[in-house]
């Protein structure tokens, strides 16, 4: 019996894949796509929705102490984390559905299995063991989070894989990692009430980004009541009542020992390349498991391409979103392009949130840059009633010479819709001059964009 043929097999139905699939169907190649946990990938079902829904809920709590500051008399409030799961649980099982309906509208055929290369122009679904001709094939699994050192009670450790689908909320939490993850969830468990204990081995957060946003976020957490441990590392994690539910009791390589409920490792994550059959179908994969692509994310077989996180360049989901559809479009519309990562807008959804885009000062200094500096920091008006003590920061990094802007990067509220407006400017080669010709929009904490103008450095 001879084997099915489809132009395209797809394995991964997360952002990058599903975005490949539904285009290059679209453009009328046969497609196949396997998934083996749920459609949508971890952005949808484990990653940036359900951690913002979450961020929203945390946000509330600072509402609520807020509010009196404005008239507000409120009762007793209470928070029911259950409740909160199970709204998170319907809203991306309806996400997971319109993902599903849009591929199959597109014409995808959809696999629910895991699949693997058995060659450059073959995948075998492994549920079923049916063997798959395909012109191209398309690696978009993504990653999954790095457990680190391997210490003795490491399995009772939890990553932002289980986070989301706790039974109960814990109360107290000790969380390894100072990235996005790690701090985002430091943040946002702080806000509902648990004790955190955030391990930072540096002393500090956020590393690569620019020094002063780094600093002031670092202030905040310090202000917040998250608990920092400080050039320490995890020695052991031990369970205290001899079972994986109940507490935590963790050693630090200092002898220091904290018991918590629940021990979340946030310390970056990995290409999820393993056990694919890509070394043996000849794909070249990098130190961390990376494949390694050229700028059309083609691998080193030429029938083989890779998007998003499976390549380890920007680990975001909008540029795997980019990469799949300049893929489908370059290998099945007639219609060739490439993404490019050299300008990408980004946020961390802290408290205060970061959006930022372009160079850090450190960055377009170490490039031979010529500087001016603009900066501001100042208490937003919402905080003059409220009785918050946030402060807002908003920076920047500007060539001296063209007048160009580098970079720009902000704290406080509404940093993250702030920022992707700015990503436009940058994008368009807006220079200072551009920024200051803009009449501000007031009151908003915005117009500080476009009123700076005295240098700071």
């Amino acid at each position: 019996m001879s084997r099915k043929e489809v132009d395209l097999f797809v394995i991964g139905a997360g952002s990058g894949g599903v975005r490949a699939a539904r285009i290059a169907a679209q453009h009328g190649a046969r497609v196949m796509m396997a998934e083996e946990f749920r459609t949508g990938g971890t952005c949808v079902i484990r990653g940036c929705v359900p951690k913002k829904l979450f961020v929203y809920a945390a946000r509330y709590a600072h509402e609520l102490e807020e509010m009196a500051g404005f008239g507000w008399r409120v009762g007793e409030a209470a928070f029911d984390w259950s409740a909160l799961v199970a709204a998170k649980d319907k809203e991306i099982t309806r996400l997971e559905g319109i993902y599903k309906r849009n591929a199959g509208a597109a014409g995808v055929e959809q696999v629910a299995s895991r699949a693997v290369v058995t060659g450059p122009n073959s995948v075998r679904i492994v549920s079923t063991g049916e063997e798959i001709s395909a012109k191209y094939i398309l690696i978009a699994t993504g990653g999954r989070p790095s457990l680190g050192a391997d210490i003795p009670g490491r399995e009772l450790a939890i990553t932002s894989n289980e986070i989301f689908d706790l039974p109960d909320f814990p109360k107290r939490i000790l969380i390894q990692g100072t990235g996005y993850i790690g701090l985002e969830f430091a943040f946002m468990l702080r806000a509902l009430g648990a004790e955190v204990h955030l391990v930072s081995r540096s002393g500090h957060v956020l590393r690569g980004f620019d020094e002063e946003v780094r600093t002031h976020i670092l202030e905040a957490v310090e202000a917040s009541g998250i608990q920092m441990v400080k050039e320490k590392g995890l020695s052991s994690i031990e369970a205290v009542s001899g079972e994986a539910s109940g507490s935590k009791r963790v050693t630090f390589t200092d002898g220091h020992v904290i018991e918590v409920d629940e021990v979340l490792l946030a310390i970056g994550r990995t290409p999820n390349t393993q056990d694919l059959g890509l070394e043996e179908a000849g794909v070249a994969l990098d130190k961390v498991g990376a494949v390694v692509v050229d700028e059309n994310s083609r691998s080193s077989v030429p029938s083989i391409y890779a998007v998003g996180d499976a390549t380890n360049r920007v680990n975001l989901t909008p540029v795997a979103i980019r990469e799949g559809h300049a893929f489908a479009d370059t290998v099945f519309g007639n219609a060739p392009w490439v993404v490019d990562h050299s300008l990408i807008a980004t946020a961390v959804f802290t408290e205060p949130e970061v959006g930022t885009v372009g160079l850090t000062e450190e960055e377009a200094r170490r490039k031979g840059h010529k500087l001016d500096i603009y900066k501001s920091a100042f208490r937003p008006l919402k905080a003059t009633l409220s009785g918050s003590q946030t402060r807002m920061f908003m920076k920047l990094v500007v060539d001296a010479e063209t007048n160009r802007v580098l970079g720009c990067h902000i704290i406080g509220e509404a940093a993250g819709e702030m920022i992707q407006l700015a990503a436009i400017a940058l994008g368009m080669g807006a220079t200072k001059a551009d920024f200051d010709r803009t009449i501000a929009v007031h009151p908003t904490a915005a117009e500080e964009l476009v009123t700076m103008r005295t240098k700071a450095g």
